[in-house]
């Protein structure tokens, strides 16, 4: 099932689709209007998040997925990111650095590069703006597959966008902080697939698009099978000797980066689109 959480009449509401058809699920339970809610209620009866939510639909109203409406489909309590789990993103990274060769050895080294990207706060759902940071004058959009995690366990995948100034990380790779971690830095949407609903994470077809003033400023269109690391070692080395909150995000990683005489703008509009998950579009602006 794909899931959405959508804002109307002031309030949250949770929507499960399935087979294309959408229905309430707070209308069934009014204190269930979140995704990580079902998740818990899901860890408790110990069964799947998309059981759980079968049992709903029986008697839930279908209703229709605005997009204008839909919010975050998820809250994390913590972001996390991987770095440098493709040969592209390996090789720009090599390039905008004074430093290359951290950047091979994180690539081919047994420990993968996983850093802190955002509290809740800091990030943005569908439609909102992502920011660029005033102080960078290169600024880029990182799209990528992200994995859902409850108590510890992957219950689901989401698209999210890691924008990044690759000028202050290129300075010095001790700033990747300031550049990775900032207000508007990670936008998230614009739903959820459970985890038993994707057959393989690792065959998803990924497409970025970035226009200015109506006009196509970049397209690339990538696979996570190119992945050069699994979502399952990504999480393990995540949790390893860490309390990671009862929900979190894990971002993976990108090989759609655009070329080096770019850099975001305000007013740009970024659309990202996963197989199975949806479109991810924001606007930009500066902060």
């Amino acid at each position: 099932m794909r899931y959405y959480r959508r804002f109307s009449g002031g309030e949250y509401r949770l929507l499960a689709v399935e087979d294309e058809t959408a229905y309430d699920l707070t209308a069934v339970k009014p204190r269930l209007d979140s995704f990580g809610d079902l998740a818990a209620a899901a860890s408790i009866s110990d069964e799947g998040v998309d059981r759980l939510a079968s049992e709903l639909t029986d008697t839930a109203p279908v209703v229709d997925v605005d997009p204008a409406a839909v919010s975050r489909p998820v809250v994390p309590e913590e972001v996390w990111a991987a770095g440098v789990t493709y040969e592209i993103s390996e090789e720009a990274r090599e390039a905008e650095s004074g430093m290359p060769k951290m950047y091979l050895h994180a690539y081919e080294a047994e420990r993968p590069e996983i850093f802190f990207k955002a509290t809740p706060s800091r990030t943005v759902g569908p439609g909102e703006a992502i920011g660029i940071r005033a102080d960078s004058t290169w600024d880029v959009p990182e799209p990528e597959l992200g994995i859902v995690l409850y108590d510890g366990s992957i219950v689901g995948y989401t698209i999210g966008n890691d924008v990044s100034s690759r000028e202050i990380e290129g300075e010095n790779p001790l700033y990747l902080p300031q550049a990775k971690m900032y207000e508007r830095c990670c936008s998230i949407g614009p739903a959820i697939v459970s985890a038993d609903s994707v057959d393989d994470p690792h065959e998803l077809t990924m497409t970025m698009e970035i226009s200015r003033n109506g006009e196509v400023r970049y397209e690339g269109e990538t696979s996570t099978g190119n992945m050069a690391r699994t979502c399952e070692e990504l999480v393990e080395f995540w949790r390893d000797h860490n309390t990671v909150p009862e929900l979190g995000l894990l971002l993976t990683g990108t090989s759609l980066v655009p070329d080096d005489g770019f850099t975001l703008r305000p007013d740009d509009e970024v659309r990202i689109e996963i197989d199975e998950i949806g479109e991810l579009s924001n606007p930009v602006i500066e902060v």
